[in-house]
């Protein structure tokens, strides 16, 4: 560079000025310049939050991959959908192959935790728990008995003692893959399963799973007792032969009748030993595992035995030509094998109790596993009036004449005394047998007339004898020979005179005869009950129709249980409440545990106004206090009573009765009486020849227990009845003069009940008179469980029995 520091003007690399001197300009020999960014710097990003980061756009571009096709068009709404759907179902497809994965691997893994954890029962420990007695308590708390289970001190059966025949049923009727199945059978269930789903009944458990059940006590309907059960009947299977599986089963299982186990099963049924029972009497034994409740019921027994015969033959354990000769196997009755606590009349008090703790899912065998403590409503004071009265009346008496006496408590529905027969193994005579209730069912006759407006002064013509259309016979008062109440005969005083003219006047032509069956329902008579295993409908008709007219006599259809007469006049003693009656107040276990405690049931009776249904009763109380004290078996002390007596006659011989009642009641107690004989129509007379009426033999009994019962109890007395209809009696009429001209067919309420056949066809069957049953297929009488009697010899319809209430 020159002094002074300026550069020649066409130096090398220097631009040479136009037209200036110096060499030619050389672009490759100058510097580089550094130009401006052509785009300006992207502004430095925020920073994130990290749990709101978007996905690159790579991560989208790969996840979508298959969807390129979409990327440089825009979507037509049909392609949109499409897109979505694609993407939805993808994620579907992934999440079901997750949940797939767990529903295999979970159960697998729980399978393997429950195996190393669950305990196996052993035989002799779980047959020394069966044998627990069962503790029965009075009311106040006072032992009545201990009931222990039959065969309680078994020895256990082996394998070797367990003949083909036993092994070869029980495989038929519970469990065919037994002896190669892992301890359950998977298509049993699968198809128990469907069962369920359809409404239908089916276990679905093997003879391995049905041990675990019996031993651990578990039978909750829940998925892990199940899935429990399923892993120690595996377990089970793993560690012991399917021999010793068989002997613990049959060793231990419920076969009904009180029978644990095999052997004793043999023993209560056919009092056999085990090598002696026939393939046919191995499959009845077999049968009733599934459902030991019911060995008394004969039809579902017959049942269970043809449906594993089947199974039999369907698996070849027995030919055809066996079955086919076979028929229902003879079983010994129930009273000669089973062993009662209890003797006499208590015995029937045990049974009673132990239906009822079945009732409340408690039957014997689990009470015996528990050590069970049953708390009564038996009062032991009650109890033994019961007792002393029975005894100290029929003392001497003939042993022909059957009876019972049933006493409940109208405020709780508790039954405070049962005194049901001598024998405790023989016929239950308060709920094991139905009859005519005569004249004690009157009252009903009454509700149903309360119900539609009459009262208890109405009037009805009261004289004897009267015809009614279609009635061969007239119908007669037993008492008020003199026609003294007349033509215009208030309720109140055809109740204390039990006038069958004006009761079968009031229900064939006013109430009709299906009220009075719905007025006795109300009460507490019930629909049905069950009597010999079979199920009888009560006050139907033919054929389950309406019942007849005469109902209204307490006769024909008008057949119940002496113990549903108790609980029947116990509503009219609650003013109206029915409260359904009950042996038990409560179940404990050993250590006092509440198993059970039922609570009680009521409900107004005879309207949904609870008012209305108080008035009801009221008024019948009001027209039955005055018939113990006028039948003389009044109640001591001046205490008040109400009541009504009642007999059924003889068909052929008005003066003979073949069934007497007493039914009454204190605001605190109702009791019924009831007398008859097994032959069913037979004269019942008593030591001195002389024929028995409600008030005889049967009022005095009930008259004696009702002062010993209540003895040390303060004396109470009625509420006084709410009017209804015309409750005043009219200004008195009498006549001597019997009617013989029934009310105008105009005037006659129709009454479409049931009839027998009128004497003449032109008679409306409203009309027709109360029919006198007959046992099908010939005349002779029935016994005292039977609902049909012999038609009289005379071959003409006679009126329904009556009732006595002064003799």
């Amino acid at each position: 560079m020159p002094p002074g520091g300026r550069p020649p003007a066409g130096g090398p690399g220097g631009p040479r000025r136009p037209g200036g001197p110096g060499p030619e300009r050389r672009p490759a020999d100058e510097p580089t310049d550094l130009l401006a960014p052509v785009q300006p710097p992207v502004a430095e990003r925020e920073p994130q939050l990290l749990t709101h980061r978007e996905p690159d756009e790579e991560v989208i571009e790969a996840y979508y991959d298959d969807e390129d096709e979409y990327d440089d068009e825009e979507l037509t709404d049909e392609e949109a959908r499409a897109l979505r759907r694609k993407k939805i179902w993808r994620r579907v497809r992934r999440v079901s192959y997750v949940v797939l994965g767990l529903m295999v691997l979970s159960p697998l893994v729980a399978f393997a935790i429950a195996y190393q954890i669950v305990d196996v029962p052993i035989p002799e420990q779980v047959a020394a728990q069966q044998g627990k007695a069962i503790t029965v308590l009075y009311s106040d708390g006072s032992e009545m008995t201990k009931i222990a289970p039959h065969g309680a001190n078994r020895s256990l059966v082996k394998y070797e003692e367990l003949p083909d025949t036993v092994k070869n049923a029980v495989f038929a009727a519970e469990d065919p893959t037994f002896m190669t199945n892992p301890g359950f059978d998977i298509k049993a269930i699968a198809r128990a399963g469907w069962y369920q789903l359809t409404d239908r009944d089916s276990g679905g458990s093997g003879l391995t799973q049905q041990y675990i059940k019996q031993a651990t006590e578990e039978d909750d309907l829940t998925l892990t007792r199940k899935f429990n059960e399923i892993v120690k009947a595996y377990k089970m299977s793993k560690q012991q032969g399917k021999p010793e599986i068989l002997t613990a089963y049959l060793n231990t299982i419920y076969f009904g009748r009180s029978a644990y186990g095999i052997k004793t099963a043999a023993e209560m049924y056919y009092g056999k030993q085990l090598a002696e029972l026939t393939p046919s009497e191995a499959a009845l034994l077999a049968g009733m595992i599934q459902n030991p409740g019911r060995s008394e019921d004969e039809a579902y027994t017959k049942e269970r035995w043809e449906y594993v015969m089947g199974q039999m033959v369907e698996h070849k354990m027995i030919d055809q030509a066996y079955r086919d000769s076979q028929t229902f196997p003879t079983i010994k009755p129930l009273a000669d094998v089973q062993q009662f606590a209890l003797e006499g009349p208590l015995a029937h008090v045990q049974n009673q109790i132990e239906q009822e703790m079945a009732k409340h899912n408690v039957p014997r065998n689990v009470a015996q596993k528990r050590g069970a403590v049953v708390h009564t409503t038996i009062d032991p004071a009650m109890q033994k009036a019961a007792d002393e009265a029975v005894n100290e009346i029929m003392a001497n008496q003939p042993e022909e004449l059957k009876y019972s006496l049933t006493a409940i408590d109208p405020n709780t529905g508790a039954v405070r005394a049962y005194w049901a027969g001598k024998d405790g193994n023989g016929i239950d005579y308060a709920k094991g047998t139905i009859q005519e209730a005569g004249s004690s069912f009157k009252p009903f006759d009454l509700v149903a007339a309360l119900k539609m407006g009459k009262g208890l002064g109405s009037t009805y013509d009261g004289t004897s004898p009267r015809t009614f259309p279609g009635l061969k016979d007239p119908i007669r008062n037993a008492t008020d020979p003199n026609n003294s109440c007349g033509k215009e005969c208030p309720i109140r005083e055809a109740m204390r005179l039990s006038l069958n003219t004006v009761f079968y006047d009031m229900v064939l032509n006013d109430t009709g005869a299906q009220a009075v069956a719905d007025a006795a329902h109300q009460a507490g008579i019930p629909e049905s009950v069950i009597i010999e295993g079979k199920e009888r409908k009560l006050l139907v008709g033919e054929n389950g129709g309406r019942p007849n007219v005469g109902i209204s006599l307490g006769g024909d259809d008008a057949q119940v249980r002496p113990f549903d007469m108790a609980s029947a006049y116990a509503t009219f003693a609650a003013r109206g409440v029915y409260r359904e009656p009950f042996f038990i107040t409560k179940i404990t276990d050993a250590e006092g545990d509440v198993l059970v405690q039922p609570p009680v049931v009521e409900r107004p009776a005879f309207d949904p106004d609870p008012q209305k249904s108080r008035d009801i009763a009221d008024n019948v109380t009001e027209a039955l206090k005055v018939i113990p004290t006028s039948s003389k078996i009044g109640c001591a002390g001046g205490r008040e009573c109400a009541g009504k007596t009642g007999t059924h006659e003889l068909p052929d011989n008005a003066s003979q009765n073949s069934k007497a009642w007493m039914v009454g009641y204190t605001p605190s107690l109702s009791a019924a009486v009831w007398m008859g004989r097994n032959e069913g129509n037979v004269a019942l007379q008593d030591a001195r020849g002389n024929a028995i009426f409600g008030s005889g033999l049967p009022g005095k009994i009930w008259q004696k227990f009702m002062d010993k019962a209540l003895a040390n109890s303060p004396k109470e007395t009625f509420p006084k009845a709410k009017p209804l209809g015309q409750f005043e009696n009219p200004r008195k009429v009498v006549s001597s003069a019997p009617s013989s001209t029934p009310k105008k067919e105009d005037d006659r309420k129709e009454d479409r009940s049931r009839t027998s056949t009128p004497t003449a066809p032109s008679v409306p069957e409203s009309s027709a008179p109360p029919s006198i049953p007959t046992r099908p297929g010939g005349g002779r009488p029935c016994g005292v469980l039977c609902t049909s009697d012999p038609p009289p010899s005379s071959g003409g319809e006679r009126p329904d029995p009556i009732s006595d209430p002064t003799r």
